[in-house]
């Protein structure tokens, strides 16, 4: 394994055209060897926005990303290759694959859709969050281990157990030297969602998601993302957490994760 590096500025460094050498600050907060999925969610974004940049401005915007984790992320280099499945002028499908080594660990797919005026009809029932100032500042890293956990500035507000909303921001880059999309970076801190409404301590039962679905009703704007968050816990070791997502304007759109639910003793 390749030893991460400590900069203090970033979450990854580019190595290679496709290759991104994690930084301790995307470590995870289940296991000390691996990557935190938050920032991976946003690189593999970024990376699909740097296969899409080279062609004419189409129109389109990502409508859907949807994440599938096909194991722990081991803290080393990753490769991640993007190609078109379903090209269109006014729907697209593109997909991209993570490698870790010569393993598979995350396979991606986005949509994106035309954009088209429909503000004359825009209209949600959810309600959007009180302002970042509005909430307490949290420090996360009190009940979770893991650079990237320590890296972010939470703010939380728990209601009951399994159900919070927070908003969440990062001083870091997401790839030293690289600007990111502000979807890239919006999706970097998505999958906090899964901490942030705990529903029984993480100490004695793990409930890591072995997935994260997107949708987007419109593209996320500024520093923060906001997460307004329940977490479902079923009586037969699965379980959901659910997610209204916002920005500082309002909700942009919904985030889901299933996850395998166990007791850390095994039993």
């Amino acid at each position: 394994m390749t030893a991460p590096t400590a900069a203090p500025d970033s979450y990854y460094q580019r190595t290679g055209e496709h290759r991104y050498k994690p930084t301790g600050h995307a470590q995870g907060a289940w296991h000390p060897d691996e990557q935190h999925f938050s920032p991976v969610g946003g690189l593999i974004a970024h990376a699909i926005d740097r296969y899409r940049a080279g062609r004419p401005a189409d129109g389109l915007a990502l409508a859907r990303i949807s994440y599938d984790i096909l194991g722990l992320i081991a803290l080393d280099e990753l490769e991640i290759t993007v190609e078109t499945v379903r090209p269109g002028r006014t729907i697209e499908l593109v997909e991209a694959v993570a490698t870790v080594g010569d393993r598979a660990v995350v396979r991606a797919r986005a949509w994106f859709l035309a954009e088209l005026d429909t503000a004359a009809v825009a209209g949600t029932h959810d309600e959007p969050l009180p302002a970042p100032e509005e909430f307490e500042p949290w420090a996360m890293s009190g009940q979770w281990g893991g650079g990237y956990i320590a890296s972010i500035d939470v703010r939380h507000r728990l209601t009951a157990p399994g159900r919070a909303a927070a908003w969440v921001s990062t001083p870091l880059e997401l790839v030293a030297g690289e600007p990111s999309s502000p979807h890239a970076a919006f999706l970097t801190l998505v999958d906090t969602a899964n901490g942030i409404a705990v529903r029984r301590d993480p100490g004695e039962w793990m409930f890591p998601n072995t997935d994260l679905t997107v949708h987007l009703h419109r593209r996320p704007e500024g520093r923060w993302t906001g997460l307004d968050t329940a977490v479902t816990f079923g009586p037969a070791g699965h379980g959901v957490t659910s997610t209204v997502l916002h920005d500082v304007h309002g909700p942009v759109g919904r985030a889901e994760q299933i996850l395998t639910v166990r007791p850390l003793n095994g039993g």
